[in-house]
């Protein structure tokens, strides 16, 4: 009794060494003498790089720009009366949030609640208007709700959290685009009325929802036994690879009307989407043919053994593995692709980059890149940190690199 007590005993490490902010601190920054000196070190490199960025946030800088165009900058032109489209998206996003949060995250309490009631300190700006204080306020609510059900739910309520996120995208592009006559209770909107955040977001969602499964065909075309399949898929890849994306822009912009009806026009945002996806599916196809690679031949053949077909291993043992293993590089290039959603703006476009530049040309706003560029660098790392940390969740969920 008193062995299997000793063998199942565990030593405490000391109390400065235990998961505590002291702690961390020491082990991780003043271990050593020679760790104390490179912490003071870099402290002091922070400190004189922070310096005159602070003292220009504190003493200088002057957000009223951002104020002003708010609008503008989020969702372009879009009509004012149609903006219920915009919010009803964005609760949609927020029970999604919520949900998930509740039934996967279970380390992260406060920091789920902090994000979740971020539109809270967003309503209680004093520059915040009547509707737009209500609508935070509705928002925050729901996020809130979602989250209590996720947390009561757990297991139980996974297949419908998943199901929720897969209707979501296409549920959001069918909001904002409206499918009824300009007299119906869902007008269809000028695409050409897109623009700021809200044309980045809908870039971003095409491009992943249609670039996702062409790129996973690309990858099992290059893998293929027939040599038609297999050198038409090579040759997409490796030309669509070696051109830049603002050139495919460009191409997809006057070629797409080529392959259409005589006399038909599609606006330059149905373009844009065009060129985005084409491009995007080629880097797609080639992380997916390393995930497939990454499979080893011994699952074929148990599968085989048995008495799957060549279709049903692929589609139930293979893929589904191989996708799991380059979950990090599939959310590397959805990263990547919202970020070059900006290069539109060479095209016409006015997203996010686009917008601000006209915000910029405004007379009365010629002085103030800094602010803005500012603010529109924040959206894009926060929306990329955002994605980097679900995959990074997701990863630990599924176990990616442990065997």
């Amino acid at each position: 009794m008193t062995s299997e007590l000793t063998t199942n005993s565990r030593d405490l490490p000391p109390p400065i060494e235990r998961s505590t902010i002291i702690g961390w601190a020491y082990k991780n920054l003043f271990s050593t003498w020679f760790n104390t000196l490179l912490t003071i070190f870099a402290l002091g490199i922070i400190y004189a790089l922070l310096k005159p960025i602070l003292t220009w946030l504190v003493e200088q800088a002057d957000f009223e720009v951002v104020n002003v165009n708010l609008r503008l900058l989020l969702t372009g032109q879009y009509p004012r009366e149609e903006l219920w489209r915009v919010w009803l998206c964005l609760d949609l996003l927020a029970i999604n949030i919520g949900l998930a949060w509740g039934i996967w995250i279970k380390r992260r309490v406060v920091l789920g609640l902090l994000l979740i009631a971020a539109p809270l300190a967003l309503a209680l700006l004093p520059t915040a208007s009547a509707p737009a204080r209500r609508d935070l306020l509705i928002l925050a609510v729901l996020a809130m709700l979602a989250f209590g059900v996720g947390k009561l739910g757990g297991k139980s309520l996974r297949r419908m959290a998943i199901s929720a996120w897969v209707l979501y995208f296409p549920l959001v592009i069918i909001l904002i685009r409206g499918v009824t006559p300009p007299e119906g209770w869902l007008p269809a909107t000028n695409t050409n009325l897109w623009g700021g955040l809200l044309l980045t977001f809908l870039l971003t969602i095409v491009g992943i929802l249609f670039s996702f499964p062409f790129g996973v065909l690309l990858a099992l075309g290059r893998r293929s036994q027939l040599p038609a399949i297999r050198w038409v898929s090579i040759t997409y890849i490796e030309v669509i690879r070696g051109v830049p994306l603002v050139t495919i822009l460009f191409m997809s912009s006057t070629m797409v009307p080529l392959f259409l009806p005589s006399g038909s026009r599609p606006d330059l945002v149905l373009r844009a989407m065009v060129g985005i996806t084409l491009f995007s599916a080629a880097y797609l196809a080639e992380n997916v043919r390393g995930g497939l690679q990454a499979v080893s031949h011994g699952q074929y053949e148990a599968a085989h053994a048995l008495g799957l077909s060549g279709f049903k291993t692929m589609v139930f043992i293979v893929l589904p593995q191989a996708l799991r293993i380059i979950i990090p590089v599939l959310v590397g290039l959805f990263i990547a692709l919202f970020k070059d959603t900006s290069l539109v703006a060479t095209i016409g476009l006015l997203e996010l980059l686009g917008i601000s530049r006209s915000v910029l040309a405004q007379p009365q706003f010629v002085s103030f890149q800094r602010e803005v560029y500012l603010f529109i660098s924040f959206i894009y790392w926060s929306l990329s940190y955002l994605m980097s940390y679900v995959s990074q969740r997701l990863e630990v969920a599924l176990g990616v690199g442990v065997r």
